[in-house]
């Protein structure tokens, strides 16, 4: 199978040997050891056929496995007629040509899959061309691995770059031409993007992030019955999708899905999806969603917290929530997380349990920043209630001849907003004279 070949076909699953590095001492199988590449391999269209893992503490520098490990993996290859090999680190350009020239075949690493993932999940046209941009970054510093055509030269009457300019250079700036658009495209995009999110108005936002797969999208339904694709596959959501979430009480948020993270992104796919999880840098609060259920769940949440503070969201506050309890057998697994996150809400999306813990834990973060205060809605303003309901806490109303008198917590932003639009607050009733 050509490299080409990887990149345009999901039909006739080629078949696969994962290969992985572990630290001394862990006793792990390779099964074990590379569970979550094979659940990335399957997802990007691949049949694993094979494992194999060595122990070791760093990579090779020049083959990623040792030689002798090579050579057991290239008897493999053979063996077992595998059409590629999927690396669970990131590879330089020297380990993956070195490893492809001994094994025969393609050596796809852990970035180079997750961007295969990433462009088979694209659907708009803002998600297509982050995922190009990404695509394009990886193969840049790769351009003599990936094309063998590339070491022709070019010149000749005619023949832009003159003569005996390769290839490879004239493709390296055609790539540096195309991905500076698609950065100029992609800034354009994120502008409007802030733009919409500034127009909202002051209503609470609060955006999910979570580790592929911890159940992001069933919670957003769960939520705002937003109808949001929820498979049991990583990465399936790429897109944001922004929707009301109604509190008890009639107060309204609104709720944004994001894109799930995942160990060892690709610092590409980072960078270009920042239009994208522009949503989470804007929030008001982030939901981390974290699978409950996974023996990994404590390094998923610290992987998470690692990407965002590369985003820059490091500081915005958060609410862990730790979600499928349903799948947990003995839910003494989850004193390890509370002992990280002690203010951890635990909940099953699928089935509900747990969502009036997160809607208390929810409105205790917003009154802690809001002031109570008592509002005279007058009568001639009434057509305002609606708003201001979805954007307070009303404790209590009652009608006077003037108009209501809500009792609200409400966010001092807001709060201004509403004085000059003509909500008049009502001034503290003075102590009564001792007798």
């Amino acid at each position: 199978m050509s490299r080409e070949q990887l990149h345009t076909t999901r039909v006739d699953p080629p078949s696969a040997i994962l290969v992985g590095l572990a630290t001394q001492g862990d006793e792990r199988s390779s099964g074990e050891a590379l569970l979550e590449l094979s659940q990335l391999a399957d997802t990007a269209g691949f049949q694993v056929t094979g494992s194999l893992v060595q122990h070791r503490r760093t990579p090779d520098p020049n083959t990623y496995l040792g030689s002798g490990k090579v050579s057991e993996l290239a008897g493999m290859v053979r063996q077992l007629g595998a059409k590629v090999v999927v690396a669970d680190d990131p590879l330089g350009p020297t380990q993956a040509r070195n490893m492809e020239s001994a094994l025969g075949v393609p050596v796809v690493d852990r970035s180079e899959l997750i961007l295969l993932i990433f462009g088979y999940h694209a659907r708009t046209s803002q998600a297509r061309l982050q995922v190009e941009l990404a695509q394009l970054e990886y193969q840049l510093p790769r351009l003599k691995r990936m094309w063998t055509h590339l070491e022709r030269q070019r010149g000749g009457i005619g023949v832009r770059g003159g003569a005996g300019e390769k290839q490879i250079d004239v493709d390296r700036s055609a790539l540096r031409t195309r991905i500076a658009g698609i950065r100029r495209d992609l800034r354009g995009i994120q502008a409007r993007r802030s733009r919409q999110i500034r127009s909202r108005g002051s209503l609470f936002s609060i955006a999910l992030v979570g580790y592929t797969n911890a159940g992001k999208s069933t919670l957003m339904n769960r939520l705002t019955q937003a109808g949001v694709l929820a498979e049991n596959r990583l990465f399936s959501t790429l897109d944001t999708l922004t929707r009301p979430w109604r509190l008890p009480g009639g107060r309204t948020v609104l709720v944004s899905d994001t894109v799930g993270f995942i160990r060892n992104l690709p610092h590409q796919l980072v960078a270009s999806f920042h239009a994208t999880l522009e949503e989470a840098l804007q929030a008001d609060l982030l939901f981390l969603v974290v699978d409950a259920s996974s023996p990994e769940a404590r390094q998923q949440m610290e992987t998470v917290e690692s990407v965002l503070e590369q985003l820059g969201a490091g500081a915005i506050p958060r609410i862990h929530v730790l979600n499928k309890v349903d799948a947990l057998e003995d839910r003494s697994h989850l004193a390890g997380l509370y002992a990280r996150s002690p203010k951890a809400v635990a909940l099953s999306a699928a089935t509900g349990e747990g969502l009036p813990e997160l809607e208390k834990a929810l409105l205790g973060h917003m009154s802690a920043s809001e002031r109570r205060a008592e509002l005279l809605l007058p009568h001639a303003l009434a057509g305002l209630q609606a708003e201001i309901r979805a954007n307070v806490t009303v404790m209590a109303e009652r009608y006077t001849e003037e108009g209501c008198i809500l009792d609200c917590l409400v966010n001092p932003s807001f709060l201004e907003e509403l004085l000059a639009r003509g909500i008049r607050p009502v001034p503290p009733t003075p102590n009564a004279p001792d007798a």
